[in-house]
C-alpha cells in the first residue's frame, strides 16, 4: 500500500508541475511584448493611417538634417538629455523610432519601455533599410 502511495504522490507531483507550466507559457502568449520590430512596408502602413504618430528619429541633429522620416521627431538617444525629452511622450501611445540601421533605436526602445512606455515599434533596418524599400524622406 506504501508503494502506491509514492506512485500516487508522484503522479500528482508531476501533473501539478505540468499544468503550471502550461499555465505559464499561456500567460506569456497573452502578455504583449513592450519592443516589436516593424517593417518599413507596415510602418510606412501604419504612419499614413495615423499621420499623428509618435514617430522619434533617434539619431543625431546632423543625421536628422540630411534626411529623415515625414514628422518625425528629432530627439537624439545619445543625448544626455533624452529621457527628459522623451518624457512629454504619451507613455500609453504607440511610439515609432528609427535610426540609421537599428543599433541606435534598439536601445532607445529599452530605455522608453524601461520608462514605462506600453508600445514601441522599432523600424527594422532603420532609415536604411526604409530607403532601400523605396520609401520617402524629407530634409
Amino acid at each position: 500500500m506504501e508503494k502506491y502511495s509514492y506512485i500516487i504522490f508522484a503522479l500528482l507531483i508531476t501533473l501539478a508541475s505540468v499544468c503550471c507550466n502550461d499555465a505559464q507559457k499561456n500567460d506569456a502568449k497573452a502578455i504583449p511584448q513592450a519592443i516589436e520590430l516593424m517593417a518599413p512596408k507596415a510602418m510606412y502602413d501604419v504612419l499614413l493611417e495615423n499621420p499623428g504618430a509618435q514617430l522619434v528619429d533617434v539619431r543625431t541633429k546632423d543625421e536628422f538634417a540630411v534626411s529623415h522620416l515625414k514628422d518625425a521627431q528629432n530627439i537624439c538617444v545619445t543625448d544626455n538629455d533624452f529621457k527628459q525629452k522623451v518624457a512629454y511622450l504619451d507613455k500609453n501611445k504607440p511610439v515609432y523610432v528609427y535610426c540609421k540601421k537599428g543599433g541606435r533605436s534598439a536601445q532607445a526602445s529599452k530605455i522608453l519601455k524601461d520608462l514605462g512606455f506600453t508600445k514601441i515599434f522599432d523600424l527594422q533596418g532603420g532609415i536604411t533599410n526604409w530607403q532601400q524599400q523605396q520609401f520617402s524622406t524629407q530634409k
